[in-house]
């Protein structure tokens, strides 16, 4: 879950022992997800969704931290097409060629992990919608990576932004939301600093073993001007066109970095920029 530019007061660096207390969060997130990603079909509704990530959750003895939102009483955000982040989940019938990011996050033992994937629903009647949308998710995808990347060797913060905003720029014409941004995670879901998605002047705090980020790159396909819908949380683009949002939580320790949110640490889709993730001791 992406958070508004409000500073935080709590160190983002965090003890050996901190860091893997937050191992176990973090797989319960990406587990809770993956249930989600299998489910995600025409016909299946936004709720259902919502229903599949609690039960994995509360499977394995955490709580959903979206819940402990004040004023939010959901498990997953679920935002589809112009819906770029805070979508919440109810009645809403997923329908082919829709591209739906799912953002989910899971407490455990009083610590916490925050993740989000998109996917596009394929749609056979409309090839150039679904190959455009797939192409918009994998740009944000990509950019997080880069992201991920560019924190396994930055000095300060604010080289994290400055490359996911030079991999977009890369890949051609999008908007990068500018209101809505990553942030500092551990003992609450939202901790300081937080963590643009673009270049900024000031280069942030420094990045040293202890971090632990939540990453994650908002995308569109048309302009980054968007406003909160009438339920006072769902963030859409005025002009309609898709977003995309991908995030993992990320932690930086003495042997190197390591993705809490991604089954293999983020092997895969780190080794093309020649980085290799190390366990958490």
């Amino acid at each position: 879950m992406s958070r508004s530019l409000i500073p935080g007061r709590r160190s983002p660096y965090k003890t050996p022992a901190q860091l893997r207390s937050m191992i176990e969060p973090g797989r319960i997130t990406s587990d809770a997800l993956a249930a989600v990603r299998a489910l995600i079909a025409p016909g299946v509704t936004t709720g259902e969704l919502d229903a599949a990530a609690s039960a994995v959750i509360t499977s394995r003895g955490a709580k959903s931290n979206f819940q402990m939102v004040r004023g939010y009483r959901h498990t997953i955000c679920a935002s589809v097409n112009e819906q770029v982040v805070h979508g919440i989940p109810g009645d809403r019938v997923l329908e082919p060629g829709d591209i739906v990011s799912i953002d989910a996050g899971a407490e455990y033992r009083g610590w916490n992990g925050d993740s989000a994937f998109t996917v596009v629903i394929p749609d056979p009647t409309r090839p150039d919608l679904v190959a455009a949308r797939e192409e918009l998710s994998r740009v944000t995808q990509g950019s997080l990576w880069a992201g991920i990347a560019a924190m396994s060797t930055a000095k300060h913060i604010g080289e994290i932004g400055a490359a996911i905003q030079a991999y977009i720029e890369a890949q051609g014409e999008y908007g990068i939301l500018r209101e809505y941004v990553g942030h500092g995670i551990g003992r609450k879901m939202h901790e300081s600093p937080s963590v643009f998605n673009y270049r900024v002047a000031d280069p942030g705090p420094e990045v040293r073993p202890g971090l632990v980020l939540a990453i994650e790159p908002m995308v569109v396909a048309g302009s980054d001007i968007t406003f909160v819908e009438d339920d006072g949380w769902t963030v859409s683009t005025v002009d309609g066109m898709a977003g995309s949002h991908w995030e993992h939580s990320v932690a930086l320790h003495d042997d190197g970095v390591w993705v809490l949110t991604a089954p293999d640490g983020g092997a895969e889709r780190l080794a093309p920029f020649g980085v290799t993730p190390r366990e958490i001791a």
